[in-house]
């Protein structure tokens, strides 16, 4: 007979899986949470080989991924050598054969808090300006594409050929959405809005639907026949790594507001995500630190925890975005991974709706990438009351139902404007006007839109409470810098639902504003990235706010993405010590029509230093290339052309700000 156990030891535990011998009728599998410090070296092993065979072969891990590494640590400690340290596990797909990689594809170590993250950077940040790239960690499978071929990651040294799947793979990478055409590194994935609007209606083989889109991406791959997920018009992507990608200082990542942004922007992203990988920007560097045989060292993955905790709702709160309010769960004080948490995200009202939120439930928290926790599920309290609302609490006006969303519909709603206009200067790139600035210019100076930012003068900003004139001086500069703008920047400052700054990028590579503003949503719904949805909305934003974005138009000098892909852009190097944070210049850089690189080589065009005349390497190596190395001062006093502006204006600006 099938006996079940379940022994609870006090420390570190994990899920161990154990026979049992029940007289003559077997071996059965029993359940157990054990604590791995008091595991047998053998035990640690069996215990790894069945949990790769579960995520691996079969798609079905029985465990989380932090539980997983809490038995690698164990076995790390008991035996650093053992070849399972360095075992780099791939899906079953259904290849053609073996393709090996010229650069071997490795796997990255982990951190599961914040405080891993930075205890990593600050061991190989060399100073406070050493650059990190924060990228998306997706929850696909790894690929590479080269000399027509795609193929899996494989063990990281070989992977298999998959290049009969490219039928149903589409390519997203920096400036191009389409045909996979192109060599590319980067994960196989089903987009979040794909599988939303395309798997809700395709049959699994054998029947059935898919439950979420990593089964779904690990299911088609390992088809060997894929034509009938062709029929189905069935969509997988191919996401270039170094698709999205933000810089950060050292200095800055050390900060835990700015990591808690960066998470937050990240979790934002249309993709099935698990994860976030921080590396170091400088290449020659992050090579030289070499590799272990499981990882580079110069990089590392930040994993989506996954603790959860039981608790209580205690009341709902609403909070204000640019579009909707947006609910928010009081709960009863929970320690989650070292955090005292006491406010729960419910996304939206559908979500209230759908799974029948009340206020005096008890939920599941969870702690999702460490900073931002969510309610999993939630079951009746004794005493409920309803969680949602029908008037705003910010002017009492009848709130309206936008899709799965609450809105307030009264256009001057005070805490809507605000939200708005927030939303606009981050978009369009001005840093220091926080929230709290942007409410003291709305009731102080009576700033109502963008259009009245850019108008702003010296004296306007030195009413403001805890402004001198230092720091007035720099508002002032950061506006200034603002004009010189991308028109997917200008786009998303327009605030269009569902319309950030990578879908208008993604519209804005078709079309130029101007070719934007003269179709109707059924034109609009072609374009990739809207749909029928986005069209509707585009076409109203651009219809209402027309005298606004024209007002705009007058205000800056836009560059456009359309016939701009990065691959064409100069490059452009900085080096040295500069007054400024590197991502400044290089901010100033893209709105200059130059892509920054990190590297001085044949392809680079220009060399910017703080002192052009100094022997530092990169300096030493581009005067050996020829190539053109100038100032700091006199670059940023250059009236070089920006691609797709008129050349008058252009000049004309820069006078004006002072470049």
């Amino acid at each position: 007979m099938c006996l079940l156990r379940r022994i609870l030891i006090t420390g570190t535990f994990v899920f161990l899986w154990l026979p049992i011998f029940a007289g003559e009728t077997g071996c059965t599998v029993d359940y157990i949470n054990f604590n791995t410090d008091i595991l047998a070296e053998s035990e640690l092993i069996r215990l790894i080989e069945y949990h790769n065979k579960c995520y691996w072969e079969n798609g079905e891990p029985e465990i989380s991924d932090e539980r997983y590494d809490e038995l690698i640590r164990a076995l790390r400690k008991t035996n650093p050598g053992h070849p399972l340290l360095s075992f780099v596990g791939a899906q079953k797909v259904a290849g053609s054969g073996k393709v090996v990689h010229r650069k071997p594809m490795l796997s990255l170590d982990k951190a599961y808090s914040y405080n891993e993250v930075l205890t990593w950077a600050t061991k190989y940040a060399r100073n406070g300006d050493e650059i990190f790239l924060i990228q998306p960690k997706y929850d696909g499978i790894s690929a590479n594409y080269s000399e027509n071929i795609l193929a899996t990651r494989g063990d990281g040294e070989a992977g298999e050929n998959i290049t009969d799947k490219l039928p149903l793979i589409e390519l997203e990478t920096i400036g191009y959405r389409g045909p996979v055409n192109r060599p590319v590194r980067g994960e196989i994935v089903i987009r979040d809005d794909d599988f939303a609007k395309i798997y809700a209606n395709i049959t699994k083989k054998g029947g059935g639907s898919y439950k979420n889109s990593r089964n779904a991406v690990a299911g088609i791959m390992g088809l060997k026949d894929i034509s009938d997920m062709v029929r189905q018009k069935a969509k997988l992507t191919l996401v270039d790594y170094n698709l999205v990608s933000y810089s950060v200082l050292f200095e800055d990542l050390q900060k835990e507001s700015t990591w808690g942004e960066l998470v937050a922007k990240i979790e934002e992203l249309p993709y099935p995500l698990d994860g976030i990988v921080i590396k170091l920007a400088d290449e020659s560097y992050s090579e030289s630190l070499g590799t272990t045989a499981h990882h580079p060292r110069g990089q590392i993955a930040f994993k989506f925890s996954g603790i959860r905790r039981e608790s209580k709702i205690l009341n709902v709160k609403w909070s204000f975005g640019k579009n909707c309010l947006t609910p928010v769960a009081e709960i009863e004080p929970v320690d989650i991974g070292g955090i005292t948490i006491r406010n729960a995200t419910l996304h939206n009202a559908q979500n209230i709706e759908d799974r029948d939120i009340f206020i005096g439930d008890t939920v599941m928290v969870e702690r999702a990438g460490d900073v931002i926790p969510y309610i999993v599920e939630a079951r009746p309290g004794e005493n409920r009351r309803s969680a949602m609302i029908v008037d705003c609490p910010c002017c009492g006006s009848r709130l309206e139902r936008r899709g799965p969303d609450l809105s307030c519909t009264n256009p001057e709603c005070s805490e809507t404007k605000v939200q708005r206009l927030y939303a606009a200067v981050r978009n369009i790139g001005i840093e220091r006007l926080g929230e709290p600035n942007i409410r003291r210019l709305i009731s102080v100076v009576g700033v109502r839109s963008l259009k009245d930012i850019f108008a702003l003068k010296l004296e306007d900003i030195l009413k403001l409470e805890g402004f001198k004139t230092k720091s007035a001086t720099n508002l002032m500069d950061e506006i200034a810098k603002a004009r010189m703008v991308t028109d997917y920047q200008l786009l998303a400052a327009l605030n269009i639902p569902n319309v950030g700054p990578n879908i208008a990028k993604l519209i804005l590579t078709e079309h130029t504003l101007d070719e934007l503003r003269r179709l109707d949503a059924a034109e609009l719904s072609k374009i990739n990235g809207i749909g029928p949805e986005r069209a509707v909305a585009v076409e109203r934003e651009l219809r209402l706010q027309s005298s606004l974005l024209d007002d705009l138009l007058e205000a800056v000098t836009v560059r456009n993405t359309k016939g701009s892909e990065n691959g064409n852009l100069p490059k452009i190097c900085f080096t040295g010590k500069m007054p400024e944070k590197r991502s400044f210049y290089h901010a100033l850089a893209q709105e200059r029509g130059y892509e920054p690189v990190e590297d001085v080589n044949s392809a680079l065009s220009l060399l910017v230093a703080d002192n052009p005349d100094s022997s530092s390497s990169k300096l030493e190596k581009a005067r050996k290339a020829g190539i053109k190395i100038v100032s700091l001062e006199e670059w940023i006093g250059t009236t070089t052309q920006i691609p797709g502006t008129d050349s008058k204006k252009n000049k004309t600006e820069q006078l004006e700000l002072g470049f």
